[in-house]
């Protein structure tokens, strides 16, 4: 029989209460036993509210515990993870008293119970979604000493954002008459009230318990703005530990995340740290397409002791980094090798103006041994159709093949916001499949980064808004497109010794049978002015707006009042215009072979502020053969126009 001797009076004291205590628990709880997604999960009455413990099949030495605030059952795949893991899994419903003092007290009491009944760990894991938020912020901040870290998920932190819809917030005025009168406030004296996460938030942090948010940059319910970017403010300032996972393109649902690894990791290294998982190398977040090798360029580098290295892009091509870290990369590499490297990039260009420009700013060079390529921001960007993604990608590779069967190609897939959106709503970006047709066709090999840096973004590594920032990404996102790059070469140049090279075998027939594979510029000295055109010499605007590099103090057919009229003869399956769409740019008129005459308007959303290169694709699937086009200016024009000019810089053709 067992024995406890008391040494004080006080201790005696204290152990009565505490029995008493669990026999009033034991008493006033009838639990029924349920299944949990395979666990076994208790429920019971605790103080008149309905409340649920699960059980792992075998608990973790600590028998830590992660704690529900709300919404029992909504994506669980964290708690899941974390019942596989040796962890419990608890919930009361205080869904009435919207984690006010009395939802706090109730919390107290129930936590006196976990610990006392089941031998808990004295530190919870706090989960709260959404207005789950008020409850973890307001019981954690009277409980510091007992929080271990919290995982919130685009949780409410001020109430005036949410129910109270006082900011960008749509609000709830009837939850918010119910937050007003169980926390005893008005309209007014909430205003100055401090009881809320984004206020009471210091205290966790000044005690350095860990935070992580999961939150929807696009919710409109429970802004982050006025919600988790301010809670992290004060927690940061206060010193505490705060990460936050944004999903571009989310709302306020669905919450959590599909692979939760994260979020658990997190909890892990703040609870368990021994069973946390080894962590992956960085190469696993990699979203490279393998196709075939890279031995041709190596062997030629190597060999002749020369390379010529282009690049073929947008604005994020032209512009420094990346690129400039790729040709470092590849003398380093080489060191006994004369590079030529050929910036081939022109901004707001996509794909379709590629195919037609290669010849001229790449192939013209000379026999280009290795070719980068992208084109996936500016062809979704810009509005560009399947079809025409297909064709001006297709162009781009198979007229670059046909001049060099030898040519390694790599394809690349830059990131910006609509395309993790996509990836975060389960799609793959239309524009990464239009394209990927193109490289599965060719087997060239592709990156495709955007993938890369959403899941790396989900993974809680970096963020968008401080790491990497913009679509032209900051050095941070420059050095991590260099390492997928540098990987993607340095895998196939370690796996694979070839002696001599291969030409690269080219499908017999066309993916698309109008995909610009022979496309071109035609002069525009070979139009026929009729009236109102002239050949300006050496244009640049006189309107102060920004021009593109490239595209200013060069000649161009210019028309500046309507009714001008040109004519062109030509000879292919595809006609279009190399223009530059500025503020004053008007709407055009063409007729192909004498048909009616149809309208294209030059104007873009960019054209207000900038004089930029645009392909006007006037028709891209004529039969095979001579035409002729007629282009007029016409008496119309957008309404954001201030003109009605039209400068073209070239003609394209595909023939």
């Amino acid at each position: 029989m067992l024995k406890i001797v008391f040494t004080t009076l006080r201790d005696q004291i204290k152990f009565l209460c505490f029995l008493l205590l669990l026999s009033a628990y034991s008493n006033q709880i009838s639990a029924q036993e349920n299944d949990y997604h395979g666990f076994k999960c208790l429920d019971f009455k605790f103080e008149g509210h309905d409340a649920k413990i699960v059980f792992p099949k075998s608990a973790e030495p600590g028998r830590h515990w992660i704690w529900r605030a709300r919404f029992w059952g909504h994506e669980p795949q964290t708690e899941i993870a974390l019942l596989e893991k040796g962890f419990h899994v608890v919930w009361v419903d205080a869904a009435e008293l919207c984690g006010n003092k009395d939802a706090v007290n109730l919390w107290n009491h129930f936590y006196d119970f976990l610990v006392a009944k089941y031998g808990l760990n004295k530190k919870t894991v706090l989960e709260g979604f959404s207005r789950g938020g008020l409850y973890i912020y307001n019981w954690g901040s009277e409980n510091v000493e007992k929080v271990a870290c919290i995982y919130a998920d685009a949780p409410v932190c001020d109430m005036r954002s949410w129910p109270g819809g006082k900011g960008k917030g749509s609000g709830s005025p009837e939850d918010w008459k119910a937050h007003l009168l169980v926390y005893q406030q008005t309209e007014e004296s909430m205003s100055n009230f401090k009881g809320m996460p984004i206020f009471n938030a210091r205290k966790l942090a000044l005690a350095h318990v860990p935070v992580i948010h999961v939150c929807g940059a696009k919710d409109e319910v429970v802004p982050m703005e006025e919600n988790t970017y301010i809670l992290e403010k004060t927690y940061k300032e206060a010193g505490g530990e705060i990460k936050i996972i944004v999903k571009e393109g989310g709302g306020h649902h669905p919450h959590s995340l599909k692979d939760p690894s994260p979020i658990v990791q997190f909890i892990l290294s703040n609870t368990a740290p021994e069973l946390t998982d080894q962590p992956l190398p960085y190469e696993s977040k990699m979203a490279i397409n393998s196709r075939g090798n890279y031995e041709n360029s190596r062997l030629k580098f190597e060999r002749s002791k020369r390379g010529r290295v282009a690049f073929l892009g947008g604005s994020i091509t032209t512009n420094p980094g990346w690129r400039n870290k790729v040709c470092d990369y590849l003398t380093q590499r080489f060191p006994a090798t004369k590079f030529e490297f050929i910036n081939a990039g022109i901004a707001s260009t996509g794909s379709t103006p590629g195919a037609f420009r290669l010849e001229r700013d790449v192939l013209s060079r000379g026999k280009i041994d290795l070719l980068f390529e992208e084109a996936a921001v500016n062809d979704a960007t810009n509005g560009i159709n399947p079809e025409l993604q297909v064709r001006g990608m297709e162009g781009i590779i198979n007229h670059a093949l046909h001049s060099n069967p030898k040519m390694d190609i790599v394809l690349l897939y830059f990131v910006d916001q609509d395309k993790m959106s996509d990836y975060n709503q389960g799609k793959t970006p239309e524009v990464i499949e239009q394209h990927e047709k193109v490289a599965q066709y060719y087997a060239i090999s592709s990156i495709n980064l955007a993938k890369e840096v959403n899941d790396r973004i989900l993974n809680g590594e970096f963020t968008w808004r401080d790491d990497f920032k913009d679509l032209h990404p900051s050095p941070f996102g420059q050095e991590l497109y260099l390492k997928s790059i540098k990987y993607l070469l340095e895998k196939s140049w370690s796996a694979t010794h070839a002696t001599s090279q291969y030409a690269k075998q080219i499908p017999d027939t066309l993916l698309d049978r109008f995909s610009f594979n022979m496309g071109h510029f035609k002069p525009i000295t070979h139009a026929r002015l009729i009236k109102g055109w002239k050949l300006e010499s050496n244009w640049k605007p006189t309107d102060n707006s920004s021009t593109r590099e490239g595209f200013v103090n060069i000649p161009v057919l210019e028309a500046t009042t309507p009714g001008a009229v040109l004519k062109l003869n030509f000879t292919g399956t595809a006609i279009g215009l190399f223009i530059t769409s500025g503020p004053d740019t008007g709407i055009l008129e063409y007729s192909i072979d004498g048909k009616d005459f149809v309208t294209v308007d030059q104007f873009t959303q960019w054209s207000t502020i900038l004089h930029l290169p645009w392909l006007i694709l006037l028709d891209d699937k004529l039969t095979i053969g001579k035409h002729n086009l007629v282009l007029r200016t016409a008496a119309t024009k957008n309404s954001k126009s201030t003109g009605y000019s039209c400068r073209i810089n070239q003609f394209t053709v595909n023939n």
